[in-house]
Parts: C-alpha cells; sequence; structure tokens
C-alpha cells in the first residue's frame, strides 16, 4: 500500500477546498444580504468541517499539510478571480456563473475523493474511521444544491 500516494491525494483535496472557502468567501460578500448569500455561509461551514476531517486524516496517516500546494491552489482561485474581473468587470452574473461552475466542479472532485477513500477504508485503518458515507451523503446533496442556485445564475446571465 502507498501510503505516500495517500497523503499526496488527501493533501490535494484539502488545497481544493481552502480554493472553494475563499470562492464561496466572494459569493458571500457579492450576494450580502440575499438568500444566495446565506446559502453560500452554509456551504462554507460544511466545506470547513469537510477540511477538518481532511486533516485529521493526514494527521492518522503521519503526514502535514503541503503548504506549496495549498499556495497553487490560493494562487488558482485568485487567477480564476482576475480572469472573470476582466470578463465581467463589476462582477456581475456572468462572474456568478463561472464561479458556481467551478464550485460545482470542486464539489464533485470532493464527491470523488471520498468514494476512492471507500475503496481503501478496509486496508487503511487512518481512513476506515471515517464516517464516509455520511461525507458522500453530504457531498451529493451540496452538489444537487449548487446545482439549484447555478441554474438561477444561468439564466440570470444567459438571457438577460
Amino acid at each position: 500500500m502507498e501510503v505516500k500516494h495517500l497523503g499526496k491525494y488527501v493533501n490535494d483535496h484539502l488545497a481544493g477546498s481552502m480554493a472553494a472557502v475563499e470562492l464561496l468567501s466572494h459569493l458571500i460578500s457579492s450576494n450580502a444580504g440575499t438568500e444566495r448569500s446565506r446559502f453560500f455561509v452554509e456551504l462554507r461551514k460544511e466545506i470547513v468541517q469537510d477540511q477538518v476531517a481532511l486533516r485529521g486524516l493526514l494527521a492518522r496517516l503521519g503526514f502535514k499539510e503541503n503548504m506549496i500546494r495549498k499556495g497553487v491552489a490560493w494562487l488558482s482561485e485568485k487567477f480564476i478571480r482576475v480572469k472573470l474581473s476582466m470578463e465581467d468587470p463589476r462582477g456581475g452574473r456572468l462572474a456568478q456563473l463561472e464561479k458556481l461552475e467551478a464550485l460545482a466542479l470542486g464539489i464533485d472532485g470532493k464527491w470523488a475523493l471520498w468514494r476512492a477513500l471507500s475503496t481503501v477504508a478496509d486496508r487503511v485503518p487512518a481512513v476506515g474511521v471515517m464516517h464516509l458515507s455520511k461525507l458522500e451523503e453530504r457531498a451529493v446533496e451540496q452538489r444537487g444544491q449548487v446545482e439549484a442556485v447555478r441554474l438561477d445564475a444561468a439564466r440570470e446571465a444567459l438571457a438577460s
């Protein structure tokens, strides 16, 4: 069993979740006072809970958070925002749609992470103690909720 690969894989997903939290912070501020903002606040809380699960797994595996991966994720989120601000300078409807699509892709990746970890839970005790079915279920729920908001944003951005 290549546990070092597992540590790298989990670190990649932890870094991705950090980019998601940054993206959600911007979605919260750009939707201040709306129902969407409240939704994004709750989603950010859940993603932070996922980060706790990933950090716990890294600790049980004997790995530390990879600062380079975290830095790359942070920079990637900034590049996405720069790209969006160039295409939609006022941070309007198109930027909102594209941020939601990036978020949806991240949640799909998180779902894939939980599924992949499930395949080794019986052979890696550090993974076996996780509540993977609950984490997977939450990712599916999050994806469905984000999809509903994304489709609303698509109607607003593409038909106005």
